[in-house]
């Protein structure tokens, strides 16, 4: 990453510009690589702006260690005013002060370096950078794009040096892994948290204890839980911290903006004081946290309040990310109420920003499989449903929300973002423009006064017809032909097959040509014109497309429009997004003629494609509709009927399994009924795709499950009741599915839980997996190399030493996970209660023969033939490893080593390794996963 964002750097200067953006996650080492940028330019006089003293003086630390002693370095904070440095730290509120401003020459610094520059546009900020004129600004942030819409881009010049969001920095390794578990805050009395639930509640006692059992089930990874808790008021925090502290089982503080500088820092040292005898557990805040501070040995976040944007959510995660010596992961437990905002906590997971509804469900119903690295989300039940219901209750399509990122993304570019730069910055789904405004020419023109462009009335009416008729993404073909023949003024039909064949491999069919032309020419969509349905193509005498000898050419009245760049530069747009949005979805082996399994399609698209020649009448279609030419009958479920729908339409239509659903004809339908006929393939052979969704709160889109056969043995003539208790003829038919339902959608449509039940539910912490497994054992010469097994050591009836007991096989095996059957890794049982916080006692641990990086706050077994540790009664223990060092000119040296408990019982001791005992101590491996007791 570093490399990358230093040329990029370096290539920025090469063409004269002076300001850079970088774009970093928090704790991806933006401070380093503004050093190694500085070490590049070396500066006579350089300027490191940041808001806190503390960060000051932790950068200034960095940049000593790159720069040695060919700089020297200063503060200027508060009363410190070393003015002769080359380099100075100072923060903004010193600095923007005029008489510290008028200290130095405007061009006094050659290379500026704004820290945190999301703050920039504060006037604060924005006075030192209107001041100052260095030869190089540089711009650093881990969240640009301000809530309150100020332009961070445009402070810079819109020369963005190098991006690195919170999941790509995943990807890269730069940050350690998170596992979170969105669990089900309380109803208490009957009362349901809400947004604004009042203060009695948020601090009741029974909501309190749920907190804590809660926090001490997931708990953390070493055991030794250092953890923030972000709640809603100043007044919550504080109330809650002093019950945590009265239970005697924590100890913990409350911070506000009211707590100085100096009590902020006394507490983040006792937070991550390696003296578990001072050490505090938790520190209770609202939002001073959530940025520019640095804790790096957080390794758990809890939240008790609603999410209010996914920015915040982001800056709140964030502060657990760090990498540091003895921290393997982070654990952020989320308590989660009946709060309207749920759908942001997916799209602030995963990075999502494209506001697509489905996007976000399938994100949720995927779970952990489409995050990078070995994070992992987990949701209790209840929380599922909460959030998909906030997800269907949200409008994704407010004026307000769709103008914040479209003016966003235009400060990003310094102009008019168009669809396609949407989709390329990964932000806002661009559609949802066009479902606001028809097409996204109208949003521009409506939302934007700097863009005065005029077209006709007609060529308004195009774009929308283009945007909504047929590059939706939906069918290929039609986006297609336009833009070939757009490009080189025509399309030989050969060219068009070639093409579609070498991308998609598959071949088009003569029907679904000629239904692209016909659509194109906009027959196939139908609008109402003195109180009858007729084509648009009727209504306003377009003539766009034909096809001649088999090449596709445009009518001259169409060529006339192209002719306008605006106009031909939005269609093109709306074009590229199309065929753009197609291929992020095309998965060949998931491709049925013309549909995607489990992309969603509205009923207009369904026809479309199955090359019906009009868009017939809704009332017309009801659940299904057989083709004229009987070749086609697409069928249409809701699957989760509300109770107030008429008696005859709530019919029983059920998956059994992911293979077969039972299915019932519209009402009023007997056997031999010609609708069913065909449906049964008696009037020849018959396409039936099936298509579902969960229920109305969805929309009008539905998913496709794939092609459908009847069992004809499975057909049975029924009955259903009308409204007026009047029985009507129905048939129930059970059909096969072609390709079993994937698990993820299957599991998604049946996740209907009624959330008034708040029923016990309960995500498994992944630090303390215990599963009731039954252990077999196998010895050695009886394994097959094909088995996932590891060594079993039984370290209680162990009479050598564990170099003997591998030396001689003194052990069995035990079937594990694959990824653990290396020769890495090794299990043993563990007995006693002096580590019951994180691994129970008996449990059956998987541990690491070589343990990686510094010891220091890890779990790990030792062997310690002299030591005796009464809880194990054994010559092997299991302790957190605890080391104080110093530094000298013989490198690091131990001052102080301790072998920790970790337990909810207070009479385990700290074992002490002084010079006396030490050589008698062996460490054997390091602690990874309990596995079952």
């Amino acid at each position: 990453m570093q490399i990358e964002a230093l040329e990029n750097l370096e290539n920025l200067r090469l063409k004269n510009k002076g300001k850079a953006l970088i774009i970093s996650a928090t704790g991806t080492g933006k401070t380093y690589l503004a050093a190694f940028d500085a070490k590049s330019f070396n500066p006579n006089k350089l300027l490191f702006v940041v808001h806190r003293r503390n960060i000051a003086k932790k950068a200034m630390t960095t940049f000593q260690s790159i720069f040695g002693n060919s700089k020297s370095m200063g503060l200027y904070s508060g009363q410190q005013r070393e003015l002769e440095s080359d380099f100075i730290f100072s923060t903004v509120q010193t600095i923007s002060k005029s008489n510290h401003l008028e200290q130095f020459a405007t061009s006094y610094f050659d290379y500026i370096i704004f820290d945190e520059s999301h703050r920039s546009s504060a006037d604060s900020y924005l006075k030192v950078i209107n001041y100052f004129k260095p030869r190089f600004l540089l711009g650093m942030t881990a969240t640009p794009d301000r809530m309150d819409g100020n332009d961070i881009y445009g402070l810079f010049d819109h020369n963005i040096a190098y991006e690195i969001r919170l999941n790509k920095a995943m990807e890269e390794n730069m940050l350690i892994p998170f596992h979170y578990y969105g669990v089900t805050d309380l109803t208490l009395n009957g009362e349901v948290l809400e947004n604004e639930s009042d203060f009695k509640l948020l601090t009741a006692d029974e909501r309190v204890h749920k907190i804590m059992s809660k926090i001490q089930f997931y708990g953390s990874d070493n055991g030794v839980t250092r953890g923030l808790i972000f709640c809603s008021t100043t007044s919550e925090a504080k109330e809650l911290s002093l019950k945590f502290n009265e239970s005697n089982k924590f100890r913990t503080i409350a911070l506000t903006g009211d707590n100085s500088e100096i009590e902020r820092t006394d507490a983040i040292e006792l937070l991550e004081s390696d003296d578990l005898a001072v050490k505090l557990d938790y520190i209770f805040t609202v939002d001073i946290f959530n940025e520019g501070i640095d804790i790096p040995k957080i390794n758990q976040v809890v939240m008790i309040r609603p999410t209010q944007s996914a920015i915040v959510f982001i800056q709140q995660l964030g502060r657990g990310l760090r990498k540091t010596d003895g921290k393997h992961y982070l654990t952020v437990i989320d308590f989660i109420g009946n709060y309207k905002n749920n759908y942001l906590i997916p799209i602030a997971l995963y990075g999502d920003t494209s506001y697509n509804k489905d996007k976000i469900r399938k994100l949720i119903s995927e779970g952990s499989r489409l995050l990078p690295g070995e994070s992992t989300i987990n949701f209790d039940e209840i929380t599922k449903e909460k959030i998909y219901a906030s997800i269907d209750a949200t409008n994704m399509q407010l004026l307000a929300d769709l103008k914040k990122d479209y003016y966003g993304l235009k400060s990003r570019l310094g102009r008019v973002p168009m669809m396609m730069d949407f989709l390329e910055n990964e932000n806002r789904e661009p559609y949802l423009f066009v479902e606001y405004a028809k097409s996204y020419f109208n949003f521009v023109s409506k939302v934007d006064k700097s863009f005065e462009v005029e077209l006709s009335a007609k060529a308004i009416k195009l774009l929308e017809l283009f945007s909504k008729e047929i590059n939706n993404s939906k069918r290929i073909e039609e986006s297609i032909i336009l833009k070939e023949t757009i490009q080189s003024g025509s399309l030989k039909l050969i060219k068009f097959k070639q093409i579609v064949e070498e991308s998609y491999k598959y071949s088009v069919s003569p029907e679904t040509i000629e239904s692209c032309v016909d659509n194109i020419n906009f027959e196939f969509v139908r609008e109402k014109k003195n109180n009858k349905l007729v084509t648009v193509r009727e209504i306003y005498d377009f003539n766009i497309l034909k096809k001649e000898n088999a090449v596709f050419i445009f009518h001259e009245q169409f060529e006339v429009f192209l002719e306008n760049k605006i106009f031909k530069s939005f269609l093109l747009d709306s074009i590229d997004y199309s065929i753009s949005s197609f291929n992020k979805e095309y998965k060949f082996e998931d491709w049925i003629d013309g549909f995607q399994l489990y992309r969603k399609y509205s009923r207009k698209d369904v026809f479309r494609i199955l090359n019906f020649s009009e868009n017939p009448v809704a009332q017309n279609v009801g659940g299904y509709l057989v083709s004229v030419d009987n070749k086609n009958c697409p069928i249409f479920v809701n699957y989760h009927k509300e109770d107030d729908i008429s008696e005859s339409t709530k019919y029983e239509d059920k998956f059994l399994s992911p293979k077969e659903f039972d299915w019932m004809s519209k009402s009023n339908r007997k056997i031999n009924s010609k609708d069913v006929q065909s449906i049964l393939g008696k009037n020849g052979n018959i396409r039936l795709p099936l298509f579902i969704k969960k229920n109305n709160d969805e929309g009008t889109d539905f998913y496709f499950m794939g092609n459908v056969n009847p069992q004809l043995n499975n057909v049975e003539q029924s009955s259903m009741n009308t409204d007026g208790g009047r029985k009507v003829s129905v048939v129930k038919i059970r059909f096969d599915l072609e390709k079993p339902v994937s698990a993820s959608i299957y599991r998604y449509l049946h996740e209907n839980i009624d959330l008034k039940m708040m029923a016990s539910s309960t995500v498994k912490p992944i630090a303390s997996d215990v599963r009731q497994l039954k252990i077999e054992l196998e010895e050695p010469e009886k394994i097959s190399e094909s088995l996932h097994t590891i060594p079993f050591f039984n370290f209680y009836a162990a009479a050598g030493t564990f170099s003997e007991m591998q030396d001689e096989k003194d052990y069995k095996y035990i079937s594990v996970p694959e990824k653990y059957a290396t020769d890495e890794y090794f299990a043993c049982q563990i007995k006693g209660e002096s580590m019951n916080r994180i691994i129970p006692n008996g449990s059956i641990c998987i541990f690491r023969k070589n343990v990686i990086g510094s010891r220091n706050g890890k779990i790990i077994l030792f062997e310690n033939r002299d030591v005796y540790d009464p809880d194990f009664n054994s010559a092997f223990t299991v302790k957190t490893y605890s080391s104080e060092k110093i530094s000298d000119e013989f490198g690091w040296q131990h001052t102080a080593i301790s072998l920790k408990p970790n337990s909810y019982d207070s009479c385990f001791q700290d074992i002490v390794v002084n010079e006396d005992n030490s050589n008698e101590i062996k460490v054997i491996g390091e602690f990874v996963t309990v596995l079952s007791i």
